[in-house]
């Protein structure tokens, strides 16, 4: 993976992924992945003891898609949006055709009567790659949250 340009391309990459999420177009999430990819949500507490479940877990770009059709048809749930704030993304390691990127986030939960709470706080580990056309996409993404409290059931993916 080439250095020139990387911290741009994966300031995009993650603006992207938050729009898409705050914008409520879940239906395009999953094509942040690649389609052998890995998807977790797991507090700090839990990372550092290895524990291998997660809030949310996934292991294809499948099984992100059946989320969102789960979210969309199935789950029941109070209505509620996200708002991220995404830091600067730190490049832990970086290979030929891979980079491990740690990305601090904020995530503001907004409910349908318009209260606004800090909803989860913490960063991403990812692995990055570029797929067949070039483009940036992860390989693996575990969110670990700083707290291992959640005000209610986590419905979207942050």
């Amino acid at each position: 993976m080439e250095a020139d340009h990387l911290h741009q391309r994966l300031g995009a990459l993650n603006a992207e992924y938050a729009r898409c999420i705050d914008s409520n177009r879940l239906e395009e999430w999953p094509d942040f992945f690649l389609d052998r990819c890995f998807y977790k949500i797991t507090t700090t507490e839990n990372d550092k003891l290895g524990y291998e479940a997660g809030i949310v877990y996934a292991d294809s770009r499948g099984m992100l898609k059946d989320r969102i059709l789960a979210l969309r048809n199935a789950n029941i749930y109070e209505r509620q949006t996200y708002r991220h704030i995404v830091g600067q993304s730190a490049i832990v390691s970086r290979s030929e055709d891979e980079a491990v990127t740690e990305t601090p986030f904020v995530v503001i939960r907004v409910m349908r009567d318009g209260r606004m709470d800090v909803f989860a706080t913490g960063y991403y580990r990812d692995r990055v790659r570029e797929n067949e056309t070039g483009a940036l996409r992860f390989a693996e993404r575990v969110a670990i949250c700083d707290s291992s409290r959640f005000q209610t059931l986590v419905a979207i993916p942050f």
